[in-house]
């Protein structure tokens, strides 16, 4: 291939936030609308900091209007299932325009059938955007790797190597191929996802389940110290591969760290970094403070905006800058407070809402609450029951 491609930050700017409606009834069964419910929530979320289109079946539009609102624009265009991060277009810089590179999609190694619609979808709205699509010789889901935008891609080997996703090609040859379309020129590799994320409804250890890009030179690596958690081996491994790379500038990365500690229920680095924003899942359990607490520190430019996930976890899966869940309580970096209050929003500070009282409000309120109005009650009640 004769030309460059690179493939943008995520903590960069966007266009916009692609997102799959929720349509696969073999996979959620009587979840099924609990899950467009969480999902209308995420666009809802997401859709305060940038635009959100909502992919769905002919004839799902008024349905997607009616639960996401006036905000989030539907796209009627054959689905299969709602993973967008994964089988969504992987937008690239091509010169001075951006252009699709279209990976082959499998559903995470043929475990879902059929998924025809779902591979076809990145062409389909390269196609209705207007902008080129190359076809790129590897079956990739965007969910199993991060870029920096400056030529350095993190990814696990225990997804990319699986042999359920490309027996023919061997490391190297994966590894020119992700140079080639998406402007890898360094790749460090993780020998781990998370130990949950594989069996039948597994990724095979996709990265954004255990590392978030932050920013230049910097990641977030969730890694448990406690020796009898599964993840404690795993995470100390991928932690020893970090410290031995370097980027794509020649830099030691600095590495955040995220313990959510043994019992966490969720990942909590699988988060959306919207513009100027993180969607964070929470669990409503007794890790939320002390991560959310975390994530303030890792976050200081950025509002956080909670999701309590009742039917599933990760949020990165769902959003595509391009997968997302929930319902949003936001806190406000200081810089914006005028800017929230002018367009109606109750200003809760990060001291203030990494607080005693969130858990126990949101175990009380956030099943019931998933429209504008509601985020408002939330936020009002958290400022009521946060200590002054």
């Amino acid at each position: 291939m004769n030309r460059s491609l690179m493939m943008p930050a995520e903590w960069g700017p966007h266009a916009g936030c692609l997102i799959q409606w929720p349509c696969r009834a073999d996979l959620w069964g009587a979840d099924l609308g609990a899950a467009k419910r969480e999902y209308a929530g995420v666009a809802h979320a997401i859709a305060r900091f940038e635009p959100v289109m909502m992919v769905c079946n002919a004839g799902d539009a008024k349905e997607v209007s009616a639960m996401c609102g006036a905000d989030v624009r539907p796209i009627e265009l054959p689905l299969n299932d709602s993973w967008a991060r994964d089988s969504g277009p992987i937008f690239v810089r091509s010169g001075g325009d951006f252009a699709v590179s279209g990976f082959g999609f499998n559903a995470w190694g043929n475990r879902w059938h059929p998924h025809d619609d779902d591979a076809g979808l990145s062409r389909r709205l390269a196609d209705l955007l207007g902008v080129e699509w190359i076809e790129a010789p590897l079956v990739l889901e965007g969910g199993s790797f991060f870029v920096d935008g400056e030529g350095t891609l993190i990814t696990t080997e225990q997804c990319l190597l699986n042999p359920n996703r490309n027996p023919h090609l061997t490391q190297a040859e994966i590894a020119e191929l992700l140079g080639a379309f998406l402007g890898a020129t360094q790749i460090i590799w993780l020998p781990f996802g998370h130990s949950t994320d594989t069996g039948p409804a597994g990724t095979d250890g996709h990265i954004d389940g255990v590392l978030q890009y932050v920013g230049s030179g910097r990641v977030l690596l969730e890694v448990v110290d406690e020796p009898s958690s599964p993840e404690f081996e795993r995470g100390h491994a991928n932690l020893a591969a970090l410290r031995a790379a370097r980027d794509a500038a020649g830099r030691q990365l600095t590495i955040e760290l995220l313990d959510p500690g043994i019992d966490a229920e969720l990942s909590y680095v699988n988060h959306y970094l919207a513009n100027g924003a993180a969607i964070v899942p929470v669990a409503c359990g007794e890790a939320d403070e002390r991560v959310l607490a975390r994530l303030a520190e890792v976050y200081p430019d950025r509002e956080l905006a909670i999701n309590p996930g009742q039917v599933f976890g990760p949020l990165n899966g769902i959003a595509a800058k391009d997968p997302a869940f929930g319902l949003e309580a936001v806190w406000i970096d200081p810089t914006q407070r005028d800017q929230a209050q002018s367009l109606g929003y109750t200003v809760v500070d990060a001291s203030t809402v990494v607080a005693t009282h969130l858990n126990q409000v949101l175990h009380k309120h956030a099943h019931e609450l998933l429209g504008h109005e509601e985020v408002q009650q939330l936020m009002q009640l958290l400022a009521k029951t946060s200590p002054k």
